[in-house]
This record gives C-alpha cells, structure tokens and sequence, in this order.
C-alpha cells in the first residue's frame, strides 16, 4: 500500500475514528429514540357502568397526567377482554381479568402486572329467605351475565357442579344494571353477578324488600375444587345497620381481578400502570386491608420482569420519580445505554492513538530506508541515475516526511530524519 494512501495520514486515522464513533453515537440514538413508549395505548374494561370500566377511568385520569392517552375500549367482560388481548389486531395492550379462565400456556403472549382487587359473586334472588345452594334456583329465570364476561363463564361452572344447566333453569343474558331492574321488577327470579361491594345495583339490590342475598355455606368446598377462588365475609348489618341488612353474616365466593398486558407493552407503561394500580387499588376497603393490593400474585398468568421489579422496590425507578415520564423515560434509557457506550469508545479511543503511533513509526522507517537508497545511489551512481533525477526523488521524500505527524515520542526519530533529508540535499547541491 502507498504511503499517499489517505488512510495512512493522521487525517485518515481522525475520519476512521469520528466515522466509528459517530456510528456507535447513531446506533445509540435510534436505539434510544426508537423505543420510546407510545403517548397512546387502548384498554378493555367491561360494559360502561360496571366496576372495570369505572376504574378504568381512574386508570386513565393518573395516566394522563402523566402524558399517555389511555383509551377505554367497553367490552362484555374478561373472556372478551382476554380474546382482544391475545389477539395481536386488536390494538389492546392492556385489560382486567378475572382468575381461572386462562393458563400461560393458553395465553403465552400475556403478562399480569398483579391482583388489584375481590369481585365478590354475588347471588341476588326474590324472596325473604337466603338460599344456601345454587340447587334450588333450578327451574328460575336466572340472569348469569352476557356472552363474553366473567361472571357468565364462572356461573356456568359452578351450576353444572350443582347438576345445573341450561334445560334445567332459564338462563339470561343480562349484564349487572339491566338484570338488577328485572330482579326489582319481577321479571327474573335471580341475578348472578360479579361486581364490586360499591357497585350501585349491589348497594340497591342488598337493602331492597323482597330481595334476598345467597350465601355459600360450602365456600370451603369450592375453593378446595377451584383455587382461584376466594372466600370472603361480609358482616352482618355492614349494608344498613338500621336495618341489619344483611340479616346475618354471609359467606361469599370471590375471585381477584388482575391487571393483564401484552408482552410487548413497553416497560414504562408497565410502571406508569404499577403506579396508578397503587394509587387506586391499596386504600382499605371491606374485603381488604390497607396495602393489600395491588398484590404480586400470578393466578394465571406470570408476572412480568417490570411488576416483579416494582413489587421488590416498592416504586418505580428513579428518574421516573423525578421528572416528567417521556423525559424520565428518555434519562433512564440514555443511562442504560451510557455504561455499554463507554465500555466500547473508552477502550477505542485508547487504541486508535497507539494504532496510528505504530502507523506512523512504520513510514518513518520506510522513508529512513529510501533515503538510505538514494545515498547509495549518490554514492556509486548505480543505473546511470542523473543528480536531477535524485534530486526529484527526495524532494519526494521530502514532502512525505513533511506531511507526518509524530506522537511525542517519535518526534525525535522525525526531527534525526528531516536532518538527513537536509544532509542529503546538502551533498547532493555540492555536486
């Protein structure tokens, strides 16, 4: 290779150098900047009005002072709020569900960020005097909840292992409002619903005349057969103690509500979603005590890295505490990335000098020994060389010794050629 080469000057080794560096520099960018979090993300809830779309709103009210748009996609319930999230068309990256309708093995592409809270089954029939077994709604006109939700897939569960089925009762397909209004009216026998204890038609429905509360006096039994399932008291008296409603302490069956997102949801969201879970969720209430929930549990579905990473920390990360999300979301990303950066260019940077000093060093002695050459030449006049011929030669020689530059260390080895160079030119005008 020439010495004219432009990779040899200190120029050439400058542009390597800043053409590396600035690669890294602009893989780092779009590494950076490519994955920040969307400002839009959709959730599916429940029919409007019910619990999970009431919370929903809280989700979306603390996300938005965050800068994120949560929008809220009303859905039938959990089996339908599943099927959006597994589907990866759907646009849904965020949802509520209730334990035991789905495995991780069913549903490989989902994550839970934890349990947020007990939707108690309740069991509303007419009548002044509770029911102790779903056995003897057989013949009624039963609301189990529309197609597509929750509380219709458990009832359906539980009613077949009470020899239940559709030709032994009526079964309707009435969400929690509209089968609370039936209930009042007469025109059903008995609503089952899952809901929270502040849902309206639960607050109406348990202090109404003529409407009684089915408890379950084997609610030990069913959680044996179903682990996913809780059971809960409520107290007598809790719903109107001026009228001792209910009448006596009533055992419920309860399952927990998670918090379900696609694997692909970017980490932030995950914490912005932890954070606002902990604002709505750990407040005490009548089936749980203060900070009991959001809970780091798996029912279903496996937590993911960030909710177990927030559950161990108790909060999110630093920078996320501190500044406003999309900027603590760039910091925490350009923190990330500043340790492997370092660990690249330092090691680099260090390199590159000492690669161009031995560049250097090497055309140092090329030149020593052209120059060495043409001395010979105008020693014995080997070939016939003319003085002017020479002459050329090592003004060459010359300019290319000019054109290097020496590290400190090899500038006296450059000054001792340049001083040959002269010598050389010295005899050669003698002659």
């Amino acid at each position: 290779m020439s010495d004219h080469n432009f990779f040899r000057t200190r120029r050439g080794w400058l542009v390597i150098g800043v053409v590396a560096v600035a690669a890294l520099v602009g893989a780092a960018l779009w590494w950076v900047f490519g994955s920040l979090p969307p400002s839009t993300v959709v959730m599916t809830t429940g029919a409007e009005g019910s619990a999970y779309f009431e919370v929903g709103q809280r989700y979306r009210e603390i996300l938005g002072r965050e800068g994120i748009d949560l929008q809220l996609l009303p859905s039938n319930g959990d089996v339908e709020n599943l099927a959006r999230l597994r589907d990866p068309k759907s646009g849904v990256g965020i949802g509520f569900a209730q334990g035991g309708l789905t495995s991780e093995k069913e549903s490989p592409q989902l994550l839970s960020l934890g349990t947020l809270f007990l939707q108690p089954l309740w069991i509303f029939h007419r009548g002044e005097r509770p029911a102790d077994r779903l056995a003897v709604l057989r013949g009624r006109r039963i609301s189990i909840g529309p197609e597509g939700s929750g509380t219709r897939a458990l009832s359906l569960e539980l009613l077949a292992r009470n020899g239940m089925d559709a030709r032994s009762a009526e079964l309707l397909s009435l969400t929690p409002k509209p089968a609370g209004e039936s209930l009042l009216k007469g025109e059903i026998d008995a609503a089952i619903m899952l809901t929270g204890w502040d849902s309206p038609v639960v607050e109406q429905l348990i202090v109404a005349d003529g409407i009684a509360l089915a408890g379950f006096p084997r609610a030990d039994a069913y959680v044996a057969l179903y682990p996913f399932l809780t059971k809960i008291m409520l107290p007598t008296g809790v719903a109107d103690l001026a009228k001792n409603r209910p009448p006596n302490d009533v055992a419920l069956l309860a399952v927990k509500a998670s918090l379900v997102v696609r694997r692909d949801l970017h980490p932030a969201i995950q914490y912005a979603l932890l954070n606002a879970a902990t604002q709505i969720h750990s407040q005490p209430g009548i089936f749980q005590k203060a900070g009991e929930f959001p809970a780091a549990e798996s029912i279903d579905l496996p937590l993911s890295d960030e909710a177990r990473q927030f559950y161990k920390s108790g909060r999110r990360p630093f920078f996320q505490r501190h500044f406003p999300f999309r900027l603590a979301v760039l910091l925490d990303r350009l923190v990330v990335l500043l340790i492997p950066l370092v660990g690249i260019l330092y090691p680099l940077l260090r390199v590159l000098p000492g690669l161009y000093a031995w560049s250097a060093r090497q055309r140092i002695f090329r030149l020593y020994g052209e120059l060495s050459f043409l001395e010979d030449q105008l020693e014995g006049r080997r070939g016939g060389t003319s003085l002017a011929d020479l002459s050329e030669r090592l003004k060459q020689v010359e300019d290319r010794t000019g054109r290097i530059w020496a590290p400190m260390p090899l500038s006296p080895m450059l000054f001792t050629l340049k001083d040959h160079i002269a010598a050389m030119r010295r005899r050669l005008e003698g002659r």
